[in-house]
C-alpha cells in the first residue's frame, strides 16, 4: 500500500511539473485556501489554451492552412465523410470569431474588428494575427469580471443557464475542443504540436 501511495504521489508531481513546463508557468500563484478573483481564475485558464493554440497555429506551415482531412488519407475500404469539415485555417478563424462572441457576452465590450470578415481569411500571417487579437480581446473582457457580476445571468443564443462566468469558462472549453482537432491536423502533416514537444 505504501509503495502505491508513493507511486501515485510521484505521478502527480511529475504531471504538475509537465503542465508547468508546457504552459511556461511556475507553480507559484495564490496559496491554496485563499480566494482568487473571478477575473484572475478565468484569465489563467484562458492563458493555457492561448499558449497551446497559438503555438499550434504558428507551427503549421503556411501552405498547409488549407489542409483538411479527406477520404484520400484513409485506406480505400475505410469510408469516411469529410465534406463539411473545416480546414486548419478555418479552425483558427472559427475560434477567433467565437472568442469575440463569447467574451463580448461576458463583458458587453464591442469588438473593434469585422468579426464576420474573419471567416474569409486564408493567409497564415493574417490568421495568426486575427487569432492573437481575439485572445487579447478575451483577456480584456475577462478583466471586467468581479465577484459581484461573475454569476449575473446573461443572454446567450445557446440553451441553458448562462452567467458571465460560465460563458467565460465555456469560451475556454470551446477553444480546447477546436485545439484538439487542430492537433490532429498537425500530426496528419507530420508535425508535433509544440505543447507536446517539450
Amino acid at each position: 500500500m505504501k509503495i502505491r501511495l508513493i507511486a501515485v504521489c510521484c505521478l502527480f508531481g511529475v504531471g504538475g511539473i509537465m503542465v508547468s513546463a508546457q504552459t511556461g508557468s511556475t507553480m507559484s500563484g495564490p496559496a491554496a485556501g485563499t480566494t482568487a478573483t473571478p477575473a484572475t481564475a478565468y484569465d489563467a485558464q484562458l492563458s493555457v489554451i492561448e499558449y497551446e493554440m497559438m503555438g499550434a497555429v504558428k507551427a503549421m506551415p503556411a501552405d498547409k492552412f488549407s489542409f483538411a482531412p479527406s477520404q484520400a488519407i484513409f485506406v480505400p475500404a475505410q469510408k469516411t465523410e469529410f465534406a463539411t469539415v473545416r480546414t486548419f485555417g478555418q479552425e483558427a478563424t472559427h475560434v477567433a470569431q467565437a472568442n469575440y462572441f463569447f467574451y463580448g457576452t461576458v463583458s458587453g465590450l464591442k469588438p473593434d474588428v469585422d468579426v464576420a470578415a474573419l471567416a474569409k481569411l486564408t493567409n497564415k500571417d493574417d490568421i495568426v494575427a486575427a487569432l492573437a487579437a481575439s485572445f487579447a480581446f478575451a483577456h480584456k473582457a475577462i478583466a471586467t469580471l468581479t465577484p459581484s457580476n461573475a454569476f449575473e445571468v446573461v443572454k446567450l443564443q445557446i440553451p441553458g443557464v448562462w452567467t458571465r462566468g460560465t460563458v467565460a469558462a465555456f469560451g475556454v472549453s470551446h477553444a480546447f475542443d477546436h485545439y484538439g482537432q487542430m492537433v490532429e491536423y498537425l500530426r496528419m502533416n507530420g508535425i508535433v504540436p509544440p505543447a507536446s514537444a517539450k
